[in-house]
């Protein structure tokens, strides 16, 4: 009975100690964020000018269109200092110009589930219309290096033709006329190798140093500026920005071949059965068995090796087998044959050290003649010179594109009130994924989120990494804080890689 009694009255305690304790968990305090306050170390933002081509304007999914103009890196840095900044902002966001009510510009790219579609809208941005300024925006889409100088721009340039100043104006100078107190310099170079890049090479490269090549005026729209050329109008360019003690960044020019545009469509696109490989091989044994005998012919009577001769032979012959086959291209860097057979014209299937342009995926396996089925494009008929880059224009595209750089880095270098941004660095990490916040963005099409569906421009989110690049630069170069400010850079999930196609 004892023990009954010390056990009732182990049980009372526990019950009286029950009652006391709080079995609610109290609150966890969050975790307070110091608040760092934005020092821009007496640059003086006011008057922010931007200078460039299509990166600067916003230009993106193959137009422009009010949305992304809004979301342009420099209309974002602008968000950021705090300034005002005005834009020749397009009518819609449709995209595209139109001329006397027909389209002259086709709208933007949407995507429409299975890859990037032309928006089924007519634009209604007239061509002619002239905005009033003063701009802060001075992007102008296709602008090569030297064009930016050029006096009446406007009248061969539609998007400068809206907001330039006058029928004689320069971008640049009209640019300078507003005193800027900061300016970016972005993107020049760029379109000074993208439109032979996007040509397939079929442009002319103008490095050498002669006469003609050192003459823009004898340059056809997909040429490769001349280095000297371009150093002499971008150190022109940044001493006349700097002239009244307006502080800047400049940024270097990426490989462009590491874009989307020119990574996205293999170079083995033809998928052929046994039987169907066969048959087309077959119909190559001609034009094979001509370019041995050609070549046995050049060992015989020119100074032509037989191990030269044979290492062509192997790059020239052509066949297919059961699988995924490599398309036949133009390469007019091969031997030219046709003074022995004039059937024997210069081609061959492409490697992986090849790169089709994106547009040629609408060319792949299509008829050059409807009425002649064997006329398939990129296997009974090669793709002409404009689809494919070979090795060796990528040569001339990366190393005109290193001399540009040369020439910006020592310009930013020598000028104290200039900072430098490596978006040549940007896009190579970019390759193989480039972190932003939480998003690893990357150079894919569609799904990479750096790139536009164009393949060249960048998404709203890429220029707003964009924006952050330079963001930081202007730390290190002029003691600001923006990159540990509160607020001092861009939120990637601020920012969309693609737009609706119910935005109109």
């Amino acid at each position: 009975m004892k023990n009954y009694k010390y056990i009732a009255l182990f049980l009372l305690s526990l019950g009286v100690i029950s009652c006391d304790v709080n079995n609610e968990l109290d609150a966890i305090p969050a975790e307070a964020v110091e608040n760092v306050a934005l020092n821009t170390n007496g640059l003086d933002f006011s008057n922010y000018v931007s200078v460039g081509a299509s990166f600067t304007a916003g230009y993106t999914d193959g137009a422009m269109f009010i949305a992304a103009q809004e979301n342009s890196f420099p209309n974002i840095l602008a968000g950021i200092f705090g300034t005002e900044f005005k834009q020749p902002l397009m009518n819609d966001n449709i995209g595209g110009l139109v001329y006397g009510g027909a389209a002259v510009q086709p709208p933007r790219f949407y995507f429409d589930g299975a890859g990037p579609a032309r928006l089924p809208a007519t634009p209604t941005t007239e061509l002619t219309a002239v905005l009033s300024g003063p701009f802060n925006n001075f992007g102008a889409p296709g602008a090569k290096s030297f064009h930016l100088g050029v006096p009446g721009y406007g009248q061969l340039n539609p998007y400068f033709g809206r907001m330039a100043s006058s029928p004689t104006a320069t971008v640049l100078g009209d640019a300078l006329a507003q005193n800027p107190t900061f300016f970016t310099l972005s993107e020049i170079g760029g379109n000074d190798v993208l439109g032979y890049a996007l040509s397939g090479g079929s442009g002319v490269d103008r490095s050498p140093n002669t006469a003609e090549n050192l003459n823009p005026a004898n340059y056809g729209g997909n040429d490769i500026t001349n280095p000297n050329v371009f150093a002499q109008v971008f150190s022109d360019m940044v001493t006349a920005l700097t002239a009244n003690g307006a502080k800047g960044v400049v940024a270097n020019v990426p490989y462009i071949t590491d874009l989307a545009n020119f990574i996205t469509i293999p170079y083995n696109p033809i998928p052929m059965d046994a039987a169907t490989a066969g048959a087309v091989s077959s119909a190559y044994a001609q034009y094979n068995g001509g370019i041995q005998q050609a070549f046995a012919y050049l060992v015989a009577v020119t100074p032509m090796t037989q191990e030269m001769a044979n290492a062509e032979i192997a790059k020239r012959t052509i066949s297919f087998t059961a699988g995924q086959n490599a398309v036949v291209i133009m390469d007019e860097d091969l031997t030219d044959l046709t003074a022995i057979n004039p059937g024997l014209i210069s081609m061959r299937q492409a490697t992986s050290d090849d790169l089709l342009v994106l547009a040629s995926s609408a060319i792949i396996g299509t008829l050059a003649d409807p009425s002649n089925p064997a006329s398939v494009n990129g296997v009974g008929v090669p793709l002409a010179d404009q689809w494919a880059l070979t090795p060796q224009e990528q040569a001339s595209i990366r190393t005109a594109t290193d001399a540009y750089n040369t020439t910006i880095a020592t310009v930013a270098a020598s000028n104290p009130n200039v900072a430098l941004v490596d978006f040549k660095g940007v896009l190579t990490e970019a390759s193989t994924g480039i972190m932003f916040d939480n998003y690893t963005m990357t150079t894919s099409l569609v799904t990479g989120g750096l790139v536009s569906l164009d393949g060249v421009h960048l998404t709203a989110r890429g220029y707003a990494l964009m924006a952050n690049k330079i963001l930081a630069s202007i730390d290190v170069e002029f003691g600001s804080n923006f990159t540990t400010a509160t607020n001092g850079l861009a939120k990637a999930g601020d920012y969309p890689t693609n737009y609706s196609p119910l935005l109109r």
